[in-house]
């Protein structure tokens, strides 16, 4: 679905506070209209998706690029389905962007598509290893932007469900295996699971009936969990798999915190809606002259620990005061 935003619905996302900004601010770019592409990997009514597209408007607003006035934005919903990803990333290089914004798994289409058009990408797995750019410090290709976590974080998604979990001796992990961060994110795992004493079992996500049928098969055995790795399949089947936890009685640690606000248990990841405000800032860049093989890719620079207390009560488990202390947000 094609979505082109105007300036009276960005007024209204605002609330007005478009009125408050500096003139000097607002008049900054008095130049010819800019046209930004946005490819999100998500359905149009995903609503943690529209939080962000939302704080991405809003900043590049501060910078002084009004929709409608000196700004244009054509939006594709894509929803996760691969073919819809790469027929969008062709249709936005055909309405020849200023610059395209890119989230997740949709950047490698659009640099299918063009080499020039300068592209932002934001919650990109492994940039370096998905061949999007040459390095992380000097891009060096037409992309640059923001990568969604290191590896590394596998280990405390692990560490963190034995600490809300002890009983947990065999888990599920949830990967894309399609990906080359899903191969990355399981091996970081598994590289710290000996030090725990547990047993993994790798499922995939490509499909709900994939997932239930992984799940169905691994609940046979007793004391169990689950680990979900960052994915755009994950977090299309996220309901799904939300709910499958819940049935099974699994304890589960979940890469986003749009899990742990829908039903999940616990989540440790990113804050990727400061990702998009971001963005903004290297959109602005580019518009300005600015190209994206001299702008460093960045890691994240916000992490979010979020528990749900009425999650571990169904479960049964006792939430131990220190993580609880450790928080950044507690759901009653």
């Amino acid at each position: 679905m094609t979505v082109t935003i105007g300036r009276r619905e960005l007024l209204a996302a605002l609330g007005g506070a478009a009125a408050a900004w500096p003139l000097a601010g607002r008049a900054q770019q008095d130049g010819r209209m800019r046209r930004i592409g946005v490819l999100m990997s998500t359905a149009e009514d995903d609503v943690a998706s529209r939080e962000r597209i939302d704080a991405f408007l809003q900043e590049l607003a501060r910078f002084g690029w009004t929709v409608g006035r000196n700004l244009r934005v054509d939006m594709r919903w894509p929803g996760g389905d691969a073919d819809r990803i790469r027929k969008y990333a062709a249709e936005l290089v055909a309405l020849a962007p200023d610059v395209l914004l890119a989230m997740g798994a949709t950047v490698g289409s659009l640099q299918q598509a063009t080499q020039s058009v300068p592209i932002v990408f934001v919650i990109a797995a492994d940039p370096v290893g998905g061949g999007l750019v040459e390095s992380l410090a000097h891009p060096g290709t037409n992309a640059t932007g923001f990568a969604s976590f290191e590896y590394s974080m596998g280990g405390k998604w692990l560490e963190l469900l034995r600490e809300i979990a002890p009983g947990v001796k065999r888990i599920a992990v949830l990967r894309d295996p399609t990906v080359a961060s899903g191969s990355g994110q399981f091996g970081a795992i598994q590289s710290v699971a000996p030090m725990f004493a547990v047993e993994l079992t790798a499922i995939g996500v490509r499909t709900s009936e994939e997932i239930e049928r992984g799940l169905t098969a691994f609940v046979r055995a007793s004391s169990g969990g689950l680990i979900v790795t960052g994915s755009a399949q994950a977090v299309i089947h996220r309901q799904s798999i939300i709910k499958l936890a819940e049935s099974h009685k699994l304890p589960a640690v979940y890469f986003q915190r749009m899990f742990a606000k829908e039903g999940g248990l616990i989540s440790y990841g990113p804050d990727f809606l400061d990702q998009f405000r971001r963005a903004a800032g290297y959109v602005d860049r580019i518009l300005k002259g600015e190209k994206p093989a001299d702008l460093p890719v960045q890691a994240p620079t916000k992490y979010e620990l979020v528990i749900n207390l009425k999650t571990a009560k169904a479960l049964g488990l006792e939430v131990p005061p220190t993580l609880l202390a450790r928080a950044d947000e507690v759901i009653e």
